[in-house]
């Protein structure tokens, strides 16, 4: 896994998503600035910061999966972020955006992870026990909530492995292997990416993927200081009665030159 140093993880958590899917949009052309949709926020550190980190991810599939169950929750690295997601099967890009109806993240887990030095979680599905997340002001994001727990129902099957999340944005029907396909245009499209290591940053407004191997992290930081700058001498001018077209095209174009 990709380390992430103190430094970068305190510049990172300065900036809100919004900022790094601008700067994934304007410095890299990811059209998606890196945005998974439909997350919500149950609780936070309560700094008014993003929750930043690199992500372990866990897989979860059916009980019926020949895989055996793993124990995910004693080994993960400090200043990781846990992010679960189902086999393509157990997935819809329609609310509820998941067929399981079993939280698959509570306040044990939740209190371990925090014991670890674990900076959040987020979880593509549902979870339980919310107030403990708040008592002690561990950040976790998902789908739903639920208030049975997944005995029996699915299980972890694999961890530190590329996950596949469907969305709203991309195709869901899924072929006899598992796999996302669609065929329309002529094209094969599968749902969006999560690899373990990758840097991901949560707010408010849910969670941003920043992918490790296409991104250099400090070159984006600069980046975005850059373009959060500008945007603050933009809202400054449209402040004092300055039109916002005129305004924006003139002091973003000196961008780059910062």
């Amino acid at each position: 896994m990709p380390s992430i140093s103190e430094t970068q993880l305190k510049q990172l958590k300065q900036f809100t998503t919004c900022d790094i899917s601008d700067g994934l949009q304007n410095l890299y052309g990811i059209k998606d600035g890196g945005y998974f949709p439909n997350l919500i926020q149950r609780s936070n550190e309560q700094n008014g910061k993003s929750t930043v980190g690199t992500a372990y991810t866990v897989l979860f599939a059916h009980a019926s999966d020949e895989r055996p169950a793993i124990n995910y929750i004693d080994s993960i690295p400090a200043n990781s972020i846990i992010v679960m997601a189902f086999t393509p099967e157990l997935q819809t890009s329609v609310a509820p955006y998941t067929y399981v109806n079993n939280a698959i993240f509570g306040g044990i887990m939740a209190n371990r992870a925090k014991y670890q030095e674990v900076n959040g979680t987020v979880v593509f599905g549902r979870v339980r026990d919310v107030a403990e997340f708040q008592e002690i002001n561990y950040p976790v994001f998902s789908y739903g909530l639920s208030s049975v727990a997944s005995k029996g129902v699915v299980k972890p099957v694999a961890i530190e492995t590329s996950l596949t999340i469907a969305t709203s944005s991309a195709t869901i029907p899924v072929d006899s292997s598992g796999q996302f396909v669609s065929k329309s245009c002529g094209k094969r499209k599968i749902g969006m990416t999560i690899n373990n290591g990758d840097y991901i940053v949560c707010d408010i407004h849910g969670i941003v993927r920043i992918p490790h191997l296409e991104v250099d992290l400090d070159k984006l930081i600069t980046y975005i200081e850059r373009s959060v700058k500008v945007d603050t001498m933009v809202a400054e001018a449209i402040q004092r009665g300055e039109p916002a077209e005129s305004t924006k095209k003139e002091f973003r174009s000196q961008l780059l030159s910062l």
